[in-house]
């Protein structure tokens, strides 16, 4: 135990112990300024991000383990806790104006965003089943308050009751699957776990399924996507942008990191799941998108068909199935938080709107909003050039290369009908009659559009950096 405290071993754990110490002084500071302190704590936020991001860059090379092996950084965390820190980054910022404008601005905000991607962070790392249910629950814990957390409008506090009672539930289910699959193994430790799988019998698959029911809550996966799209809708804006980008990371990390670490000896088993929900969240993110009119809630739907097409790669089970659902996650964070930063601009003298029949003649009113949501939308539907084509295209081929050709051209259909809605938002914008201008796009959300937008188009001339990140973190988990 006292080996385990030793100051080498709290080396991997210092991006999470500037967070969580980092917090707390926020928090204090909040406490003792009131609301004064609300645009400082924001700016420090960002900052403790930023500074967090830089140490897990920093850290040294291979893979270092802490806690017994409860705690893993290798190349597969550092790539995703870097993306998760971004996601939260940008959340931050991108809320800035908005709380100014709702009258909503409370210095708690970024610090449960701060805690959320502490536990986000410690998450991606775990390489046990006790660690990866406390960052689960450490993560999730400041997201039920915050979708909750505009008290004035009764679609807020009842997104927030949703997101919890369901969250609770699933958390229950991983729970129980923990401890079936440690009743059947013996131990908690996903290597402990891959080495007793093929002896454990025919038990493992039930705590196997009931595990995969809380990863699948945590990634809106079908059929556990129930609280997506009343969350989307109902949650202060800001916070549907961090939901469906950061976290979105983290339970990817966890999903991909126990499924192929800890279970390599049923991957026919788990395999057969995976497939299962893939197809399910393609189909249903394609044709339940169709009807929506509500932008945020149209968000949702896309955001459950994008983590059907991650989960090809997983499906695949293979060092290129893995590199192909990292390079999918970095190129959805863009392609949603540019979206969610013109959603953010859908203001009016009037106040917010988020019907897609808003953006009428966007292209005439404002064409630089109009050009830049069209690309990403473009890239969401996996046109080429865009990166969003690039991102598709890489976990078709690992499903092909895993002799999973039906999964493959089920994604293709998938891709091509739900290519409709995203044009459907383009045709408005371009081609119908203007409808009253917006109110000028706050400098912040320019940025993350033009940084996103910009990323989406130049993608397809300099992919080499990301490609070869990806491949090298995939390659650390086998």
């Amino acid at each position: 135990m006292k080996a385990a405290l030793t100051l080498p071993a709290l080396v991997p754990l210092l991006p999470e112990m500037v967070l969580g110490v980092g917090a707390m002084v926020l928090l204090l500071v909040g406490v003792y300024r009131g609301e004064r302190a609300v645009r400082l704590i924001d700016g420090a936020s960002i900052a403790l991000l930023v500074v967090a991001g830089v140490i897990v860059l920093l850290l040294p090379e291979g893979k270092l383990v802490s806690f017994d092996g409860s705690f893993v950084v290798d190349g597969f965390a550092r790539f995703l806790k870097t993306l998760a820190i971004l996601g939260s980054a940008a959340a931050i910022a991108m809320s800035i104006d908005y709380a100014a404008r709702e009258r909503q601005q409370r210095f708690e905000y970024s610090v449960l965003i701060v805690l959320s991607t502490l536990g986000m962070l410690m998450l991606i790392s775990a390489a046990d089943l006790i660690a990866l249910y406390l960052g689960l629950e450490l993560m999730s814990l400041p997201l039920y308050v915050v979708a909750a957390s505009h008290r004035s409008v009764l679609r807020s506090t009842e997104a927030g009751l949703k997101y919890f009672v369901l969250g609770a539930l699933s958390s229950g289910m991983l729970l129980y699957g923990a401890s079936l699959t440690y009743g059947f193994t013996g131990t908690v430790t996903f290597s402990g776990i891959a080495r007793s799988a093929a002896q454990a019998g025919p038990g493992l698959i039930f705590g196997l399924v009931f595990l995969f029911v809380g990863f699948c809550f945590k990634v809106s996966a079908v059929p556990f996507h129930m609280w997506t799209p009343d969350v989307y809708e109902g949650a202060p804006t800001p916070v549907t942008a961090f939901f469906a980008a950061a976290p979105k990371v983290a339970g990817i990390a966890m999903f991909v990191r126990a499924t192929v670490v800890a279970f390599p000896a049923i991957t026919a088993q788990w395999q057969e799941i995976v497939v299962f929900v893939s197809i399910a969240s393609m189909l249903l993110g394609a044709f339940a998108a169709i009807g929506q009119r509500n932008f945020k809630r149209l968000m949702a739907y896309s955001s459950i068909g994008h983590m059907g097409f991650a989960l090809i790669g997983l499906a695949a089970g293979t060092p290129q199935g893995v590199q192909g659902v990292l390079l999918y996650m970095a190129i959805y964070l863009t392609m949603t938080l540019g979206v969610f930063a013109v959603i953010l601009a859908m203001r009016r003298s009037t106040g917010m709107v988020e019907s897609i029949d808003e953006l009428a003649g966007l292209a005439r009113t404002n064409p630089t909003m109009a050009f830049f949501l069209a690309t990403l939308l473009f890239s969401m539907a996996g046109v080429p050039p865009l990166a969003g084509f690039f991102a598709k295209i890489y976990v078709f081929l690992a499903a092909i290369q895993a002799g999973l050709y039906a999964l493959a051209v089920i994604g293709v259909l998938a891709s091509v009908v739900g290519a409709y809605y995203y044009l459907a938002i383009i045709k408005i914008m371009y081609f119908d009659e203007p409808a009253e201008g917006f109110v000028p796009m706050p400098g912040e959300l320019k940025v993350v559009l033009g940084v996103c937008g910009l990323f989406n188009i130049l993608f397809f001339f300099y992919p080499g950096p990301l490609v070869g990140v990806a491949s090298a973190a995939a390659r650390s988990l086998f």
